[in-house]
């Protein structure tokens, strides 16, 4: 039997959210195909939601099809553009394409409204997990070109330093007091691209890895929020720490960590790598 038209009616909706939740029961069978056709009739039926263009999309996410999942996903932010889910998987799309930059930046996209949404949610680890791979494989690429240009350079230099020193003496190499200071310019130059540890107020005191989304309690201690929010639900209502009472509602987020974390991975690019 043909599929109605897409009308937008209300018989329409409900094949269509039929068809959605047949796809569902499918993809957690692993039955791809059978859950992509049922996804594709439910689009049929009714285009504008949002959401069975993501739930195909991420069908073509489990089989490595990029340029479908970026596509199902662009179409799904034209719907709504606060799909935490489609910007999360065009990231990976984009990513996985060979295209970091855009892809970081709808990664960082997804953080965001997820962070607003749900932050405690597993969904906002997972992409921060993403955000920080792609992240960590950006810095890698930057930084192996950096360290090419200063060898270069720093051949360049001793090579320039000889020539300048043979003017006087044409039998003498440059003094070895000149080339270790030279030696010592360009250590410095790279130390920002060498890994080392991240300063202890820029890590939460509980997970002790460097904040992402930092919150600061009543009694003035630092957390990450996620976290937090799961030690007041599963734990207590109090501060890991102080124990003093707290709830969720007392929750600020630290604006000046949060900035400071920012500033230190633009310039450390290493501290992205997950331990």
């Amino acid at each position: 039997m043909a599929p109605a038209p897409a009308d937008g009616g209300a018989e329409s909706q409900r094949q269509a959210d039929r068809l959605k939740q047949e796809g569902n029961a499918l993809f957690r069978k692993e039955r791809l195909s059978a859950a992509i056709d049922a996804y594709t009739g439910a689009i049929t039926l009714c285009p504008n939601v949002a959401v069975y263009w993501t739930n195909r999309a991420l069908c073509y996410k489990k089989r490595s099809e990029w340029a479908k999942v970026e596509e199902d996903c662009r179409r799904a932010i034209q719907l709504d553009s606060q799909s935490v889910k489609g910007h999360y998987m065009l990231g990976l799309a984009l990513v996985n394409s060979q295209r970091l930059s855009e892809g970081i930046k709808a990664l960082e996209k997804s953080l965001e409204l997820g962070r607003g949404a749900h932050p405690a949610s597993y969904m906002v680890e997972e992409i921060w997990q993403e955000l920080s791979k792609a992240k960590y494989i950006e810095w890698e690429g930057l930084s192996r070109e950096r360290a090419s240009q200063l060898q270069k350079l720093k051949v360049a230099c001793k090579e320039a330093l000889r020539n300048y020193n043979s003017l006087s003496n044409s039998a003498a190499d440059a003094p070895e007091e000149q080339i270790n200071e030279l030696e010592e310019v360009f250590k410095k130059a790279a130390k920002t691209d060498t890994p080392a540890e991240v300063p202890d107020h820029l890590c939460c005191k509980i997970t002790l890895d460097i904040f992402r989304d930092p919150v600061i309690t009543p009694s003035g201690v630092t957390y990450e929020r996620a976290v937090l929010l799961d030690h007041l639900q599963t734990v207590g209502k109090f501060d890991p720490l102080t124990r003093e009472a707290l709830e969720p509602h007392q929750l600020v987020p630290n604006l000046a960590i949060k900035e400071a974390v920012h500033a230190f991975l633009s310039e450390h690019g290493w501290a992205y790598k997950i331990r």
